[in-house]
Formats: structure tokens, C-alpha cells, sequence
């Protein structure tokens, strides 16, 4: 990765980071590579598949087409950033009480498209939450179960069954 190197001064999960990137380098690199927070993923490459949403300045950003210079100043949240081992957060816990994971690979990026909306709007409507989470790809779920489990969270249930 030679080339041009920058300085990007940050805020990554609550943790202040100054650090020389190349200057080329995608935020979803520099997080995975750099930095070795693997909760983000790379699917795609080009921002239709949603699994490397990251919060930037409390919007879900696909961290794959955002260069990684462009944080400087600004605050990030992965999915390492959201709940911990200890106590999960809401929307985490409903996901695996209301069987939204299988294998996996989606749902950081699901959560986070969901904690975007939920951080601006606390209580959506179903179709806004569809309308939230329409650009993350999930191929082995289904999606019922995934907007189940942000409505479960929203309402504090945490695995009760909806059937609209």
C-alpha cells in the first residue's frame, strides 16, 4: 500500500484515534486491516449488500465506498461499538431470541442500519424500519424475522412474536 500517507484524527467507538492511513484506503480497510475490528464485513465491495454499515456521525454509512481519510473529525461506531459481552444491546438480544441469525455474516451490518434509525427515531413504523435496512442483504434469514426482532426491540419484548 505505498503511496501518500494521512493523518486522520477520530472518535472509533468512543475511542479518540490519530492515525497515518495510506491515503487511498477505504474506511472499511482501515477498520478491518488497520485497526482489526472484524465485526465489519466485507461482502460485496461496491455498497449493495450492506454488510459493512458503520455509524458515521450517527448515520449508517457502507464503510466499503467511504474513503477512509474522509472520517478525520468525525465519530465512528462499528459493531464492536454496540453492547458488549456483558450486556447486549436491545437490538442484539432480540435478534438471537427471535431466531433473526443464522449464519451471521449480515447481521452486524443489519444492526447497525437499525441502530441508525432507532438512535434518530425511536419509534418507527415497520415500513420505516423496511425502508432502514432495504439496502442489507440477508440470503439465509428471511426477512420477517429480522424486522420482527428491530420492532421487539423497540418495544422492549425481546422475542415476542408479531404477525403483521
Amino acid at each position: 500500500m505505498g503511496g501518500k500517507t494521512v493523518r486522520i484524527c477520530c472518535t472509533i467507538n468512543s475511542i479518540q484515534k490519530t492515525i497515518d492511513i495510506p491515503a487511498q484506503i477505504t474506511a472499511l480497510q482501515l477498520l478491518r486491516d488497520i485497526l482489526k475490528l472484524k465485526g465489519t464485513k466485507e461482502g460485496c465491495g461496491i455498497g449493495e449488500c450492506g454488510a459493512c454499515t458503520i455509524q458515521v456521525d450517527g448515520k449508517a454509512v457502507n464503510s466499503c465506498l467511504m474513503l477512509a481519510a474522509q472520517l478525520d473529525g468525525r465519530s465512528v461506531v462499528t459493531i464492536e461499538g454496540v453492547g458488549d459481552t456483558e450486556k447486549l444491546h436491545p437490538l442484539q438480544e432480540s435478534f438471537l431470541k427471535n431466531h433473526a441469525v443464522q449464519c451471521g455474516f449480515c447481521t452486524p451490518g443489519l444492526i447497525m442500519s437499525a441502530k441508525a434509525l432507532l438512535d434518530e427515531d425511536p419509534s418507527p413504523s415497520r415500513a420505516q424500519i423496511s425502508k432502514a435496512v432495504a439496502g442489507n442483504l440477508c440470503r439465509c434469514t428471511g426477512y420477517q424475522q429480522i424486522l420482527s426482532s428491530i420492532q421487539d426491540a423497540i418495544q422492549g419484548d425481546h422475542g415476542e412474536k408479531h404477525n403483521d
